[in-house]
């Protein structure tokens, strides 16, 4: 047996930390695995990478079957103290009496980013890593698992301490037990169906029962499949994987549902329980790890890059500015500032920067990509033979950066030329990322490109598990709707076609057939892409046309923001400061309000973006 279940009283202990020793210097370690950067000192670097493969073997111990080398590197930085660490984290957490991080996990598009403390203190310090790496190796699976079992093994596994010899995990929460004593359960029926759209998992009272009683089912059915050799959790999820409803295979795994409930009740308010322990193994050489002394621009560089992504952009610019100064050709502070230009929506500017990272470094994929796909969307006058040889270097350079071949299979499509191979690209993004709703929704798009309106309703709706917000989930209910509305409109106009009396014949036997106008949209429908932007100002000059199109200007810093949707039912409208008297109708309601209004850039330069989402105020 590889782990061992160890009784314990639900009283936390401390959790060992890594020791904390000073050091000036910046120091890089790359380990099989992970890249490690700290302002400490070798020692400790070695040790934090040599933690991060130990955790690497304890999660492929525990999820066999799970892809844990991801296609995007994992970056870990590591700062020596508070100061240091305050200097990266969001912030949110900055401001007083807000919670006090000891390490966290950020997703970006391009590569993972670990940011922790050496000197952090009190229980499971990095719980929040342990809990954000298990969502990473669940993402393959994410279009099937049900949210109640994915938050649960997450929260399972965030309390996870990991040793020289063996880690420890499944620690019973004591905030969770006391939430679910406090407050009545969430019937199990109803955990096993929580869906994107359910109020379970948005409403934050709501939502904190369903994550803390998702913990607990999980803890009891892990627990008593090891114990009692059940294997309730693996039928569960082999179910699940072949598209059984969540409840009818809970029904199946588990039994009578009531009396999983009453069992759940029973094990909430036990006073002891149990965790597993299993052995790491013993081949994490810290000793060959590659090691080197880096300057402070390039250190300086990784940690303007996360303060970009953490959305962090004027921290970010003033250590890119210093970078640049003492590295003018440091691809990567190029690369940054081009996402921080990208981001600002100052396109051009972006594209340019990416352009000198491409030419001051060919072998940059990132660099390649974002030249591409902002020179695609900014307009500018660049060849299209130029963008897709970027693409093509991207995909070369990193064929497991599904973003390259979304990319190119979208210019593909938005020229209607090679729809057949950009199909293929479609399948090779989903089969890189497939968790990825982006990539599945332009999937589609390909697909109608082509005719294949079946189709493409087919991957919308095998995509429904992959949204995560009610937004998303409208929004691909939304398009399933126009697909079918599509394909129902060709196929009468295909009959129409078919019943279209030959004038060839006599005058006598000549009848006449109404045809069916189709509304073209003025402009394209296309899924959210690229940064979001917001406008503030005075909506003017709507305009309504059938079927529901809405085109409106917001009156903003004197310059007239042009927006759209061909769908003004998908819009999600808000309001603050005031409450609407009845629905808000569109297109009578929204001229000379003031409005916030978030929007994305499409294809079509006519106009400045097709809109998100209309906050209304007085």
């Amino acid at each position: 047996m590889w782990r061992r279940l160890l009784p314990i009283v639900l009283i936390l202990a401390a959790c060992p930390t890594f020791a904390k020793e000073g050091g000036d210097s910046w120091v890089e370690v790359r380990s099989p695995h992970f890249l490690v950067l700290t302002d400490s000192n070798e020692k400790q670097a070695r040790h934090v990478a040599g933690q991060f493969e130990r955790m690497r073997a304890v999660f492929h111990i525990a999820f066999p079957k799970a892809h844990v080398d991801t296609p995007d590197p994992i970056i870990v930085i590591a700062l020596k103290d508070k100061k240091a660490f305050q200097a990266l984290e969001p912030e949110m957490y900055l401001a007083k009496g807000q919670l006090e991080l000891a390490g966290l996990f950020l997703h970006a598009q391009d590569k993972n980013y670990v940011l922790l403390r050496l000197d952090a203190q009190g229980d499971h310090p990095y719980a929040i890593i342990y809990h954000e790496y298990t969502h990473l190796l669940l993402s393959d699976v994410q279009s099937w698992l049900p949210l109640w079992l994915n938050e649960g093994l997450a929260q399972f596994f965030q309390n996870t301490e990991i040793h020289e010899k063996d880690a420890e995990f499944g620690e019973a929460s004591r905030e969770n037990i006391m939430l679910l004593r406090q407050n009545k359960l969430i019937p199990i029926a109803t955990l096993l169906a929580v869906d994107a759209r359910s109020p379970y998992y948005h409403e934050e009272e709501k939502g904190s029962i369903f994550y803390a009683e998702s913990w607990a089912l999980v803890h009891m059915l892990e627990i008593a499949d090891e114990t009692l050799h059940t294997r309730c959790l693996p039928a569960y999820v082999e179910m699940v994987s072949q598209h059984v409803d969540p409840v009818v295979a809970g029904e199946r795994a588990v039994g009578d549902l009531p009396q999983l409930q009453k069992a759940l009740e029973m094990y909430i308010s036990r006073f002891t329980f149990s965790q597993m322990r299993i052995a790491v193994p013993q081949d994490v050489n810290e000793a060959a790890f590659q090691v080197k002394a880096i300057p402070l621009f390039e250190a300086d560089a990784v940690r303007a890059d996360f303060l970009a992504c953490n959305d962090r952009g004027k921290d970010a610019r003033a250590l890119l500015d210093a970078v640049l100064r003492d590295d003018p050709k440091n691809v990567s502070a190029h690369e940054t500032m081009g996402f921080l230009e990208f981001r600002a929506r100052n396109l051009e500017v972006a594209r340019k920067w990416y352009e000198q990272a491409v030419q001051l470094d060919s072998q940059s994929y990132l660099a390649h990509y974002y030249y591409a796909t902002i020179s695609m969307q900014s307009g500018a006058a660049v060849p299209p033979e130029q963008i897709v040889a970027s693409l093509e270097a991207a995909i070369k350079l990193n064929p497991r950066f599904a973003p390259s071949y979304d990319a190119l299979a979208m210019f593909y499509g938005m020229h209607h030329e090679k729809l057949d191979e950009a199909h293929l690209m479609n399948l090779r993004a989903v089969a890189l990322d497939p968790a990825n709703l982006a990539f599945r929704l332009n999937a589609a798009i390909v697909l109608q490109e082509q005719d294949r309106y079946k189709d493409a309703v087919a991957v919308l709706k095998a995509s429904s598990g992959l949204a995560r917000t009610p937004e998303q989930a409208a929004n691909l209910d939304s398009r399933i709707k126009q697909l079918e509305q599509y394909e129902a409109q060709h196929r009468q106009a295909d009959t129409n076609r078919s019943v279209r009396p030959d004038y060839t014949a006599g005058a006598a036997e000549t009848t006449t057939t109404k045809a069916i106008n189709l509304p073209v949209p003025k402009h394209p429908t296309e899924t959210p892409h690229g940064p979001k932007v917001t406008a503030q100002g005075v909506i003017q000059g709507v305009q309504c046309t059938d079927p529901a199109t809405i085109e409106l200007k917001v009156t903003t810093g004197g310059r007239a923001v042009s927006l759209y949707s061909n769908n003004y039912y998908d819009i999600p409208f808000s309001a603050v400061n005031f409450t609407p008297q009845g629905d808000i109708h569109p297109c009578g309601d929204l001229d000379g309000m003031k409005a916030s209004i978030q929007y994305f850039a499409t294809s079509d330069r006519t106009v400045d973006g097709q809109i998100l989402s209309i906050e209304l105020s007085k």
